[in-house]
C-alpha cells in the first residue's frame, strides 16, 4: 500500500457523520491503492477479542481486496493488561492490503479522555497510524456553515438563511448542556440530499426547506413547553392535540421532565435563598434560560413541581401501557388533558406562594439536595 496511506487509524469525537465519512474515504483510497474494494467487517469491541481482530487483518490477501477491520468502542478490548498487550501487537502487525480503524462516536472533551481511549490512540500513532478527532459544530451558526459545505460537496447552492433554517430544524441552534449533536451531522445531510431530489437546478431556498424539512422539536413544542412553566393552561391545552401528532411522545416527556426539573431546581434555590450566580452553575444552561426559569418557578411551589415530576412519571407509564394494549389515540389524548389540567392549573395558593412556602397540590416530599 501507498506510504502515506494508514494502515491503522483512531477516529474520534461526536461528529459521527464526518467519523463515517472517513471510514468510507479510508475505504476509496485503499481500492485505489490494491485495485480491490476492502471487505468491510464491522464489529464492536464487546463482540470481539483481540484474537480475532489479528485473524483478519494480520495476514495480507493473495487475491482480491483485503480487510477493513472497523472497530467500535474499544473499551471492553484493554481492560485488562493482557488485552493492552495482545490489541497492541495486533495493531503492529496489521498486514499491507489490510486497515484497521477503531471508532469512538463520544461526546469526550480533548483532555478528559478515559486514559485507555489515549493509550489506544498512542497505540496507533507509534505503529505509524493516524488519530484524528472529529468535533460537531458547537453552536446552530456553525452548523450551518458546516451544512453549506457539505451542500457544496452535492453540488447544492444553499444561502446563509436556508442553511441556518436548516441548522434549526435539525436542533442545531438548541444551548441545552446534554444535547446531543453526534447525529445532527447526519439529518443535515440526509435533509440536504431530499432536497437535491426537489430542486434539481441545485439552488435550494430557506422557502424550500421549511416546506420539506420537520422540525426536529417543532416550535409549537417550545410554545407548550412555556406555557407549561407559566402555568398557562389556556395555551398549552389547545397546542396539545397539534403537538402529539408532530412529535414523538417519548420526546415530549423527557423534554418535559427537563423543564421541569429546571423550575423545580429552581424554586428549591429561591427557596433556600441561594444568590443569583449559583443557579446559572445548577442548571448549566445559558443564562438567559436560567432567568426565565427563575421568573417560571415563582409560579409554583416546590410541592407543586414535585406532584407535577411524579404525575408526568405516571403519564409516561400509563401511556406505554395503553400502548401496549392496543388502546387508542383519545384514551392517550385524554391522559394527557387530564396531567395538564390536575398537574398545571395554577390552585389558589401557587402566585401568593413565598419563598418558603410549600403549599398547593403536592406530596410535600423533600426537594433536591434534601434527604428522601
Amino acid at each position: 500500500m501507498s506510504a502515506d496511506m494508514p494502515l491503522v487509524a483512531y477516529y474520534w469525537g461526536d461528529d459521527g457523520w464526518m467519523i463515517d465519512r472517513a471510514v468510507v474515504a479510508l475505504a476509496r483510497a485503499i481500492e485505489r491503492d490494491t485495485g480491490a474494494a476492502p471487505d468491510r467487517w464491522r464489529i464492536s469491541g464487546k463482540d470481539t477479542t483481540p484474537e480475532s481482530i489479528g485473524e483478519r487483518v494480520t495476514t495480507a490477501p493473495m487475491f482480491g481486496g483485503g480487510t477493513l477491520a472497523i472497530v467500535g468502542d474499544a473499551g471492553p478490548l484493554v481492560r485488562s493488561k493482557a488485552g493492552v498487550e495482545a490489541l497492541n501487537r495486533v495493531i503492529a502487525m496489521v498486514a499491507p492490503g489490510n486497515a484497521l480503524v477503531f471508532l469512538e462516536v463520544s461526546t469526550w472533551e480533548p483532555r478528559k479522555r478515559p486514559a485507555w481511549a489515549v493509550n489506544l490512540a498512542a497505540a496507533v500513532v507509534k505503529a505509524g497510524g493516524t488519530e484524528k478527532p472529529f468535533r460537531a459544530p458547537e453552536s446552530g451558526n456553525q452548523l450551518a456553515a458546516w451544512i453549506e459545505g457539505r451542500a457544496a460537496d452535492l453540488d447544492l447552492r444553499i444561502d446563509t438563511r436556508a442553511a441556518q433554517e436548516l441548522a434549526k430544524r435539525v436542533g442545531g441552534f438548541e444551548t441545552d448542556a446534554d444535547i446531543d449533536r453526534t447525529r445532527m451531522g447526519a439529518m443535515a445531510v440526509g435533509e440536504l440530499e431530499k432536497l437535491s431530489l426537489y430542486r434539481l437546478d441545485g439552488q435550494v431556498s430557506v422557502e424550500d426547506v421549511r416546506d420539506l424539512v420537520p422540525e426536529v422539536i417543532p416550535d409549537s413544542t417550545w410554545a407548550f413547553l412555556d406555557a407549561v412553566a407559566d402555568r398557562r393552561t389556556d395555551v398549552a391545552g389547545p397546542l396539545l392535540d397539534r403537538i402529539l401528532e408532530a412529535s414523538a411522545e417519548q420526546l415530549l416527556i423527557v423534554q418535559l421532565h427537563r423543564r421541569l426539573r429546571e423550575l423545580l431546581i429552581a424554586a428549591d434555590h429561591r427557596r433556600s435563598g441561594g444568590p443569583p450566580a449559583e443557579l446559572v452553575k445548577l442548571l448549566a444552561i445559558h443564562p438567559f434560560r436560567v432567568e426565565k426559569a427563575a421568573q417560571a418557578a415563582r409560579r409554583w411551589t416546590v410541592a407543586e413541581l414535585e406532584a407535577a415530576l411524579e404525575g408526568l412519571l405516571e403519564l409516561d407509564a400509563m401511556t406505554k401501557r395503553v400502548a401496549d394494549a392496543g388502546g387508542t389515540d383519545r384514551q392517550r389524548r385524554m391522559a394527557w388533558v387530564t396531567w395538564v389540567a390536575e398537574r398545571v392549573t395554577p390552585s389558589a395558593t401557587a402566585g401568593a406562594a413565598g419563598p418558603g412556602s410549600t403549599s398547593g397540590r403536592g406530596t410535600g416530599r423533600a426537594g433536591p439536595g434534601r434527604s428522601r
